[in-house]
């Protein structure tokens, strides 16, 4: 029981203490308040609403037209564009925004030949439109995955039941195919808008004023605190609203699919795409590949390979310290959230909870699944926050030293992000432990400790293997709280290259961007398994 408070309180602190900041309103903090209002915050919630808006048309497009590809008709090569769409998972924005830059400065090959054609022809990726292009096709797997599952499962059988109502076939995807997938699109999109309104580094490095931007500059380089909680507190409402109409798209999307049968869609034939239908399969389900995956990585090799003629010695030898500060913080957390997450769910599983505590796992379980929702950014501040006060509170306490620009601070923050990562794996794994097993060991008098390490650990070392490798790799990517957080003089991969990037040295950010992609395949190769299982 006290280990469950005190995972709630641990997780549930940055959320307190952001909006604690509230409550600190004064006539200074007023006044301060509305000249933001009449300043720089109408920049922030423009741009951000800009990019929200644009970025889920565009995944609700391109996630729509690559899973009904890939659900709903046969052509050559969709085996390998039915695992290859899930590249992209493994690019994030902000390293793709690295190597686009490059690739579509002003004075590049590609812009000076359209300039030959078209004289005065002018395009500056670093803008609204470029972050909108790089969250497209960087996020767009989010609604292909669901999508693909929705339309798998019942959308074959009913195409085909409209087929032989003389349907046509463009009516057939309209009416019968879109509507199906509605929900799964809608909650991809929802985890895609997360993903955009959490972004830091694109936003940063194009110079716009979103909101996690402004909560940056307003700690890092105004020193107001008051203000950076208020945009984190207005990024977090936005972030509940997400959360809430996806948990609502999700709930709607499993009403919708439980009531198939499995071997419909087996027993329906796809329909048959050739000649030109084909080569528009191919270019649906190639153009997304190429542009937010191939594309980027190959620009990285060239730009790698460019470096490497002039420092890449040095280069390694700094890398190996960037590398070893990721994995330390990548495998230090992935191991507690491992912990944790097992102490949640065998918590949940016991037997003859008294109501009140069913009911306070049930909200500590809610509140460890938001976690990862939050922004990074938002968390950071919420964690500073409450330091601050007990340093101003207390001058001669030595509280704050222990969560400001430590280790201890950075892995707390990517603990109350990512713990759902592994809650999620470890209470599947759960669902495949009949209570039959443990009753059997409380009969041969096993203690609770003793079912977990002796009867628990073995079946479910599988999720608990996975969940570690979800958290480790989401913790080599997370960018905003590192940088927040961070010791002095303590880069990972991700802070290096935005670093490095940011000081337009693109050659020697290849490296560290590289091996993010490299770490971030893994959990695209489990995803792949998965589906080719199913």
């Amino acid at each position: 029981m006290y280990l469950i408070g005190l995972i709630a309180f641990l997780i549930s602190l940055p959320i307190l203490g952001i909006a604690g900041a509230w409550l600190q309103l004064d006539a200074a903090a007023i006044d301060a308040l509305c000249q933001q209002m009449q300043t720089v915050l109408p920049g922030y919630l423009a741009t951000s609403a800009w990019l929200a808006l644009f970025v889920t048309l565009g995944v609700i497009v391109v996630g729509a037209a690559t899973a009904a590809t890939i659900a709903l008709f046969e052509f050559r090569g969709k085996r390998f564009f039915s695992w290859a769409l899930l590249l992209p998972m493994a690019m994030p924005a902000y390293v793709c925004a690295y190597a686009y830059t490059d690739f579509l400065q002003y004075g590049g090959v590609l812009q000076s030949s359209l300039r030959a054609l078209w004289p005065g022809f002018r395009f500056d990726v670093r803008s609204l439109a470029g972050a909108v292009f790089l969250f497209i096709f960087t996020l767009y797997p989010y609604a292909y995955l669901l999508a693909r599952n929705a339309l798998g499962e019942r959308g074959v059988h009913l195409m085909e039941a409209a087929r032989l109502l003389g349907t046509p076939l463009s009516a057939r995807i309209r009416r019968v195919a879109l509507p199906l997938a509605r929900p799964a699109l809608m909650a991809g999109a929802a985890l895609a808008l997360m993903e955009t309104l959490a972004d830091y580094g694109v936003s940063a490095y194009f110079g716009l004023t979103t909101f996690t931007t402004g909560i940056y500059k307003a700690w890092m380089v105004m020193d107001d605190r008051i203000a950076a909680a208020q945009y984190a507190s207005l990024l977090l409402l936005f972030v509940a609203v997400l959360l809430w109409l996806e948990r609502r798209e999700q709930q709607r999307m499993r009403f919708a699919t439980v009531r198939g049968h499995r071997g419909d869609g087996a027993e329906a034939r796809l329909p048959v795409l050739l000649g030109a239908r084909e080569g528009l399969a191919w270019l649906v389900c190639a153009a997304p590949v190429v542009l937010g995956f191939v594309l980027p990585v190959l620009i990285l090799l060239q730009l790698m390979w460019r470096e490497s003629e002039l420092s890449m010695a040095t280069n390694f030898a700094r890398y190996a310290g960037w590398t070893w500060n990721s994995f330390r913080f990548g495998g230090l957390a992935a191991a507690m959230a491992v912990v944790l997450a097992l102490a949640l769910g065998f918590a949940q599983r016991t037997a003859g909870l008294p109501r009140f505590r069913s009911a306070l796992l049930r909200f500590v379980a809610r509140l460890a699944s938001m976690g990862y929702a939050l922004p990074g950014s938002v968390i950071a501040v919420g964690i500073l926050l409450p330091m601050a006060w007990l340093q101003a509170a207390f001058p001669g306490s030595s509280a704050g030293v222990w969560l400001t620009a430590t280790a201890l601070g950075v892995i707390y923050a990517y603990l109350v992000r990512f713990t759902a990562v592994a809650v999620q794996s470890v209470e599947a794994g759960y669902t495949r432990i009949p209570l039959s097993m443990d009753e059997a060991a409380r009969t041969m008098g096993a203690s609770r400790s003793r079912i977990v390490y002796k009867v628990h650990m073995p079946l479910l070392w599988r999720s608990l293997a996975t969940g570690a490798l979800m958290v480790f790799v989401d913790v080599v990517k997370e960018l905003p709280a590192t940088l927040l957080l961070r010791p002095f003089n303590t880069d990972t991969l991700a802070v290096i290259a935005h670093n490095l990037a940011r000081d337009e040295r693109l050659g020697e950010a290849a490296l560290p961007a590289l091996s993010i992609v490299l770490v971030g395949l893994i959990p695209v190769m489990l995803v792949t398994r998965a589906l080719n299982k199913q």
